[in-house]
């Protein structure tokens, strides 16, 4: 098989695809280190004018928006945003948008989850080259039956095989109907390019048994010098000189200089070092939080976060202190996210002053009572 030149990293993908057999454990091209993801990722939304065409400039200002708070970064084309809603080329442009909108430090993760193989790996390939830190995939769950546990353990290793980010896996068994079994979990955990989950079946039990049964997987990630996650966008700051700007002798010195300790590295303008972890298990459900977080979660992926970031992100800090808030959010959460649902959400987060608007039909807009209900819930949590 030869490569040439000309050909677009696409079509080199394609003839990978194509002529390189499947092989559990191999991995073609991914990163050596995983990403660190502790904390609260919003699942964000996606703006429409009253059209339907996707509104990216309110887009760019929500993520603008969400990276100057506290959260650890973003989830882009997931449940919450519509992804199954949009057409691949819209969902080629909210990815670009979202990305060149984000603070560098943010962890940036792409839903790339697709029916075919083929397809997820382009995605995954796209969102690696606008400078994404990893992909958020769904289980396939169109032809339902078929989608045997062999059929699920080659889809996701082989995506895992060929993306060059690291693959987070995806189960929400409300909406596929297919839930991802934690023996599966736990043998696909095992796979050097799949570092973490996001389950949003709300299972205690279950979350408990996938740390459980993962606890022995252990990888590498880096971090800043106080253990905050290093993006690669971070990296290229750190070594990007402004074109034309010229660089003293004193900064080149120190960027020269030896590290403090042998376990830093620095990077450009930025100190560096590894840190251990485990395979990392993501929830979805923010009702549930407090309680998933005991049982062994690093954090969520929440869509209550697109409309109150701060307040999912204080039942975080809490927890990390020995306290508790859950409370706080709990009725609104329960009521906006899983019985009124995406419309809930996207109103919600209006009233916290980010652009939600209405939804893409068939999903329908709030009613008069059912708006006046969210601003009520959504009164005591604002963010």
């Amino acid at each position: 098989m030869l490569f040439t030149p000309a050909m677009s990293s696409f079509l080199r993908l394609r003839l990978l695809l194509l002529f390189i057999p499947f092989v559990p454990g191999t991995c073609l091209h991914y990163n050596e280190l995983a990403m660190l993801l502790n904390g609260i990722f919003p699942d964000t939304t996606t703006p429409y004018y009253a059209d339907g065409r996707i509104y990216l400039k309110k887009l760019e200002q929500n993520v603008d928006r969400y990276t100057k708070g506290p959260i650890t970064g973003l989830v882009v084309l997931g449940s919450t945003g519509e992804a199954v809603m949009l057409d691949c080329e819209e969902q080629r442009q909210v990815l670009s948008t979202a990305i060149a909108a984000a603070a560098p430090e943010k962890v940036m993760i792409a839903g790339c989850g697709h029916e075919s193989v083929r397809e997820t790996v382009e995605f995954c390939e796209y969102a690696a080259s606008l400078g994404y830190d990893a992909v958020q995939v769904r289980t396939p769950h169109y032809y339902g039956t078929q989608m045997t546990s062999t059929a699920m353990l080659t889809y996701f290793r082989t995506v895992a095989d060929h993306s060059p980010l690291p693959v987070v896996l995806y189960s929400y068994p409300q909406c596929t109907g297919y839930d991802l079994p934690v023996e599966l979990i736990a043998d696909l955990a095992g796979h050097r390019n799949i570092i973490g989950i996001k389950d949003s079946s709300g299972d205690l039990a279950k979350v408990e048994a996938i740390v459980h049964r993962t606890h022995h997987i252990k990888r590498e990630v880096r971090v800043t010098h106080d253990f905050q996650p290093v993006t690669s966008r971070m990296i290229q700051k750190a070594t990007a000189a402004p074109l034309g700007e010229f660089v003293s002798v004193g900064a080149l010195a120190a960027t020269a200089s030896k590290p403090s300790s042998a376990a830093v590295k620095v990077i450009g303008g930025l100190r560096t070092r590894h840190k251990e972890v485990g395979f990392q298990t993501l929830v979805g459900s923010g009702h549930k939080l407090h309680a998933l977080l005991k049982l062994g979660a690093v954090g969520g992926i929440l869509a209550f976060a697109a409309c109150a970031p701060t307040a999912c992100y204080e039942i975080y800090a809490a927890f990390k202190d020995n306290d508790q808030k859950q409370s706080r959010i709990e009725v609104a959460c329960i009521r906006i996210v899983s019985e009124i649902g995406i419309a809930g959400v996207k109103y919600a987060a209006d009233i916290n002053g980010f652009y939600g608007g209405n939804p893409r039909l068939p999903l329908l807009p709030l009613t008069a009572a059912q708006r006046q209900e969210v601003e009520r819930l959504i009164a005591e949590v604002k963010s």
